[in-house]
């Protein structure tokens, strides 16, 4: 947010916050006046109502626009403790951020307490009618008082709500510095509907008990306390319920988003009581989502997407179960050379190259890249993820890899080596450190036969046995050449190559 945002932010606030106070002391002023005048009839001689009226009308006017006069600036000033932080842009201290989540209660307290004093005043003004009238000034005025300072915390609380999201961002509360979801309910209710059907009810049980009242007063006092309850009854219980529902509508929406796959999701907390927790925890388990997510894509990167899938799956038992797999090796030729005579930076950017190729291609095919040998990749079909042709997936991928490895690296001389058969796929190491591996006897072959590839300029070198392992589709890709007994075998093993794949040699 920049600096004129937020200035035009605090005028507004502040400007509300002017408007709030003026607005709720007179409309409470001038409701508790009319009630009083509707209560002397009930209480006392209905025709001392005019006289008493005409006596404290003046005064309170004047009470009223004193009153504003000097809790203006008090207000004005107790703001600009709470908030000034924001408009410098800086951290707030500790004594300004409880400040700034404690304002609404400042404010009500300051409202109260005018309230209170009013309320004297008024009763010391009226104590020539009788300590009775007096009473029952003082009473209807502390009741009002109490009726109009509930109200003006409630709207406050929702006024400052943007500077609350403020002051909660820069810093989360030790406890909760606001009332909570059940205060707030009581205190609404009490104060926005309990207080005025309390004046009511008394009203009512003076109209039975008290002899020579017309029953004409105590039903226009009834009918008045009574529309009065329910009018700002249910102001308190709209702003209460906002105060409510607008986080948690925020925190559903933002649930909704994550679900839908959204990992940014986040909300704006911006409520100090047990709502603020809710929308802290919620931000907190996004937060989480969002790092378990870049440990998986890390993690299978590293090993694997369905390496990683199987091991978030199932766990890290050790172990492995035998399947039948296909087994492609690649390795660059001469990548000794290369070394010398290129700087390290630019021999690691032509692996990187070659790899990506590797990868894309591998994966396309339904394949992982198991292992990185230097200049080299095992990479295996079949396993984690099962299949129902693991050796016709490593052949086309075989294929496939030569024909793009020629147009997009064809400084690069490599050889390729297929197999495929039973082997052990599974976690090899210990349970503090293992990783996922193929153990078994394509492995083995697959890197002798890019030996081959790479000593007769083949290329692409695949078992005849994993030839007829394929489908018929992808055998009739390939075709049969000589045997030849592997490095570390004693008897020779069918040899077959892609039929429309050009060999090394003319290069």
């Amino acid at each position: 947010m920049t600096a004129a945002e937020t200035r035009r932010m605090l005028d507004a606030a502040g400007r509300r916050l002017l408007l709030l106070g003026w607005a709720a002391g007179s409309i409470g002023a001038a409701i508790v006046f009319i009630s009083i005048g509707f209560l002397i009839p009930v209480f006392f001689d209905p025709a001392q109502q005019e006289s008493i009226g005409r006596e404290n009308l003046p005064f309170l006017v004047a009470v009223v626009i004193l009153g504003g006069l000097i809790l203006t600036p008090i207000l004005a000033r107790g703001c600009r403790r709470a908030f000034d932080w924001i408009d410098e842009n800086r951290e707030p201290s500790v004594a300004e951020h409880r400040r700034a989540l404690g304002f609404p209660v400042w404010m009500a307290i300051v409202n109260a307490t005018a309230w209170i004093l009013g309320a004297l005043a008024f009763g010391a003004l009226n104590l020539h009618h009788g300590a009775g009238f007096a009473g029952v000034v003082v009473a209807a005025i502390w009741l009002g008082g109490e009726t109009t300072t509930a109200l003006i915390y409630l709207l406050t609380e929702r006024i400052v709500r943007p500077l609350t999201a403020i002051a909660l961002a820069a810093r989360q509360p030790e406890r909760s510095a606001a009332l909570g979801i059940r205060n707030r309910l009581l205190f609404a209710w009490s104060l926005g509907t309990g207080v005025p059907v309390l004046g009511v009810l008394t009203v009512g049980v003076v109209g039975v008990t008290k002899t020579g009242v017309q029953p004409e007063y105590v039903g226009a006092a009834c009918v008045f306390l009574g529309s009065v309850s329910m009018l700002t009854g249910l102001l308190a219980t709209i702003v209460t319920a906002k105060a409510i529902s607008d986080p948690i509508t925020a925190v559903q929406d933002a649930v909704a988003r994550l679900a839908a796959g959204e990992l940014d999701a986040q909300v704006t907390i911006d409520d100090a009581s047990e709502v603020g927790v809710l929308q802290a925890a919620f931000n907190r388990m996004a937060e989480g989502l969002r790092e378990r997510e870049r440990i998986r894509d890390l993690f299978g990167r590293h090993v694997g997407r369905d390496v990683a899938a199987a091991a978030l799956a199932g766990g890290t038992r050790l172990g492995g179960e035998e399947r039948e797999i296909g087994a492609l090796f690649i390795d660059i030729t001469g990548s000794t050379a290369v070394a010398l005579a290129m700087p390290p930076t630019d021999v690691v950017r032509l692996l990187n190259r070659f790899f990506h190729v590797v990868i894309e291609v591998v994966e396309q095919n339904s394949g992982f890249v198991n292992k990185f040998e230097g200049d080299g990749a095992l990479c295996v079909f079949g396993a984690p993820a099962p299949s129902d042709d693991p050796a016709g997936q490593a052949l086309c991928a075989a294929r496939t890899l030569a024909a793009r490895l020629d147009r997009e690296l064809a400084e690069v001389g490599y050889g390729i080596g297929v197999s495929a058969g039973r082997a052990v796929a599974g976690n090899v190491g210990s349970e503090d450190r293992f990783e996922y591996t193929v153990i078994g006897d394509p492995v083995n072959e697959a890197s002798r036969l890019c030996e081959v590839a790479k000593q007769r300029d083949w290329i692409v070198v695949a078992s005849a046995t994993t030839v007829d392992r394929a489908g018929e589709r992808e055998a009739e890709e390939w075709e049969s050449r000589d045997r030849e007994i592997l490095r570390g075998r004693l008897e020779a093993t069918g040899l077959a190559v892609p039929r429309r794949l050009r060999q090394a040699s003319q290069v």
